[in-house]
């Protein structure tokens, strides 16, 4: 039997932290688990669109080269088969991550969420929100691992 797992990723240490879980400590058949790395663009506010045209364009390979990376140490690190990876970078902007995560789900058989979480006060989390409170409650039916970090 198949597991589909959908791993949300950016380049912050809640994502460091959720890979180096996965490699270290989550148990798996690296033959039946069919991994998908994602990323999502949010809509930018206005600070980044001020860093310029150039760097905005050089995003989206930025993080796939980051997938890549994650990608290359499920396959050296847990042993998991290269063709049980796939790598999608969602380009076209969403007003927020979590809309983008849970859209993807929605287009796709996923058993299981993993997502990274840094440590976060109650002010912090009450200001900037929570993506994985957010997945939790919106993902009802299915699991959804926060793996807390940093």
């Amino acid at each position: 039997m198949q597991t589909s797992i959908l791993v949300p990723l950016n380049d912050s240490v809640s994502s460091r932290g959720l890979l180096d879980f996965i490699v270290q400590k989550f148990p798996l058949d690296p033959n039946s688990t069919i991994f998908t790395l994602l990323h999502v663009f949010r809509k930018p506010p206005s600070g980044e669109e001020l860093m310029g045209k150039k760097f905005m364009e050089e995003q989206p390979e930025r993080f796939r080269s980051l997938l890549e990376d994650a990608k290359n140490r499920l396959v050296e690190e847990k042993g998991v088969a290269p063709e049980n990876i796939e790598i999608s970078l969602v380009t076209d902007p969403y007003p927020s991550v979590t809309e983008g995560i849970i859209d993807y789900f929605n287009k796709g058989e996923f058993d299981i969420v993993i997502i990274g979480r840094k440590e976060m006060s109650k002010s912090e989390e009450f200001v900037l929100g929570d993506i994985s409170v957010k997945l939790i409650r919106s993902l009802g039916n299915t699991s959804v691992l926060v793996v807390k970090s940093g």
